[in-house]
């Protein structure tokens, strides 16, 4: 099987997404290139966000099994391209918040407005694929006496649902609440989503600041 043929039948949704982006910053081809940039980041990010999201809502325990276990080790490529790019796409907002300072209050709220999509849509997207890999890593270890994640329910058989509760309460609180975290793999996973989620947060707090400063100003 080539390599294509392989990543389009794993990772549709995400292949869906990027086609659809490129689509986003191709269409708008007249404003400027971080404009386009994020322009496109934000139609495919919404792409891959809405399909994920509704396999992942349909999908009882058994399903979740089933999807984890068709992953494979690119999983982690795609988990770390990702997260490269939603920082990246950080950087490109405070670049494009740099260019608002100028622009009527009319259109300075709409630019706000569109840099506060990008980056709750870049948080919503790494929560995601964390919860996604959490999934994978979880039921690659199906098997052992020892689970890599403890519910405090006993649960046996995660769905989705216990996987995005603990991927987002890290995300939200960089903590992981009542989930314990049994294997080494999955704590340096759970430190890498910590770090990037305390850097999300911090931003997002930032940014907040820098725009309330602007408006009454």
């Amino acid at each position: 099987m080539s390599i294509a043929r392989h990543i389009v039948q794993v990772h549709p949704r995400l292949l869906i997404a990027v086609a659809v982006g490129a689509a986003g910053y191709l269409l708008c081809a007249e404003g400027e290139l971080i404009t386009r940039l994020l322009t496109g980041w934000n139609a495919g990010v919404a792409c891959y966000l809405l399909t994920i999201w509704v396999m992942m809502f349909r999908s009882r325990a058994a399903d979740t099994k089933r999807l984890a276990e068709k992953e494979d080790e690119s999983a982690q490529l795609v988990l770390v391209t990702v997260c490269v790019a939603a920082i990246a796409s950080l950087a490109a907002i405070v670049i494009e918040l740099a260019g608002a300072s100028h622009l009527e209050n009319g259109k300075k709220l709409l630019h706000y407005a569109f840099t506060g999509g990008t980056v709750l849509g870049s948080w919503f997207l790494i929560g995601t694929v964390f919860t996604l890999h959490y999934a994978r890593l979880f039921y690659a270890e199906d098997g052992n006496d020892e689970p890599p994640l403890r519910f405090a329910d006993g649960e046996k058989n995660p769905d989705y649902w216990d996987f995005l509760y603990f991927a987002f309460t890290i995300s939200v609180a960089v903590q992981t609440s009542d989930v314990s975290v049994g294997t080494r793999a999955l704590r340096k996973t759970v430190l890498a989503h910590s770090v990037i989620g305390f850097l999300f947060n911090a931003a997002i707090l930032g940014l907040s600041i820098n725009i309330a400063a602007s408006l009454v100003s």
